[in-house]
């Protein structure tokens, strides 16, 4: 498929919250809440931070690392569930903020944590037909929990921007394949008008994440005849630090091909930028020629599949931006009341 990542950005709020913060006020026990979740702190955005402002900071970085003025762009996509309008666009904010221009396409997806792939699909679509040149595709949120809910150890927020397009002499990675699985299982919803999502508990890993991740995946590896020994990394969407492992382990992945894109072990579960972040760690380390796998998922249900191979140009640019090792490193942590106090909930 002639279709190229040419550049990644990602941004990471500075501040962190620890686990240990949040199980203290509720009297958890720290120790299995980490060891159930995988998860020991996570990003927060601060006061003045929201999918806008993130998403604009990984792509201005993203098309740093590409090389491209930002009037290369032809299609302006932004997946994300905490757009801060109802009514006015994300993607178009974005686009003004970044120079684009006035010809472009933009649209704001929405499909819980797999709103960034499914524009990634559909961009890949419009670039392989020749009907556009450049994208770029972001995948943003500030997730929500409601206090006391487990997934308040793990909602995080956080950014990724890839830019696609369609030449080969500057690309990072060619997109070899992809596959969508979906269905209508409500593991998690918020209806209109609802400060906080709800789940369905357990309901949310078998029936959801996993029968969608492992369909998607199986469907892939059928589709292309490859096995998962011949993929030198792979990717998954991480809700939390137990279900990656536990699937790439069903579908006979190995913990050293997951181990770099568990993003989630550090920051948290960002929701539409998770596994476009797990992605983004695992190019900051990939040699040139080696096979990617990874899929995405979003509550509702769905899945996307990816493989994607690096291009000898991998390491070329990238020092050029910082890379998801750097800007974890950049904390500061918080109380659990500040962290209430910055996402406006007193």
């Amino acid at each position: 498929m002639d279709v190229e990542i040419l550049g990644y950005g990602i941004y990471i709020p500075q501040y962190r919250i620890k686990v240990a913060e949040i199980a203290s006020i509720w009297g958890k026990d720290v120790t299995a809440i980490e060891r159930s979740l995988g998860v020991k702190e996570k990003s927060v955005a601060a006061q003045d931070e929201d999918t806008v402002t993130m998403s604009f900071e990984a792509a201005f970085l993203a098309l740093q690392r590409a090389c491209l003025p930002p009037s290369a762009v032809d299609i302006c996509f932004v997946g994300s569930e905490s757009h801060p309008y109802a009514v006015n666009p994300t993607s178009t904010i974005v686009a003004e903020f970044l120079g684009v221009g006035r010809n472009y396409l933009s649209v704001d997806l929405e499909f819980a944590c797999k709103a960034a792939t499914a524009g990634v699909i559909a961009a890949a679509g419009l670039i392989s037909s020749r009907k556009a040149q450049t994208a770029i595709v972001i995948g943003a949120d500030t997730a929500q929990a409601k206090p006391h809910d487990i997934l308040e150890y793990t909602s995080a927020s956080a950014a990724c921007a890839l830019v696609l397009g369609r030449d080969q002499n500057e690309s990072l990675a060619n997109l070899v394949e992809f596959t969508s699985y979906s269905s209508d299982t409500p593991d998690f919803w918020r209806r209109d008008g609802v400060r906080f999502p709800s789940h369905g508990g357990r309901f949310t890993g078998e029936p959801a994440y996993f029968t969608h991740v492992e369909a998607a995946a199986k469907t892939l590896l059928g589709k292309t005849k490859m096995r998962p020994s011949e993929f030198d990394y792979c990717v998954f969407h991480m809700p939390n630090g137990k279900f990656p492992r536990e699937v790439a382990q069903r579908l006979g992945f190995h913990e050293v091909q997951l181990a770099p894109s568990l993003t989630v072990e550090t920051i948290g579960n960002p929701y539409s930028a998770s596994s476009l972040l797990g992605l983004s760690a695992v190019l900051d380390i990939a040699r040139p020629g080696q096979l990617i796998f990874m899929v995405s998922y979003g509550s509702g249900a769905g899945s996307d599949g990816f493989i994607f191979k690096t291009s000898k140009h991998i390491g070329k640019r990238r020092k050029l931006v910082p890379t998801f090792s750097d800007c974890v490193k950049d904390k500061r942590y918080i109380s659990y009341i500040q962290q209430l106090k910055y996402r406006g909930r007193i």
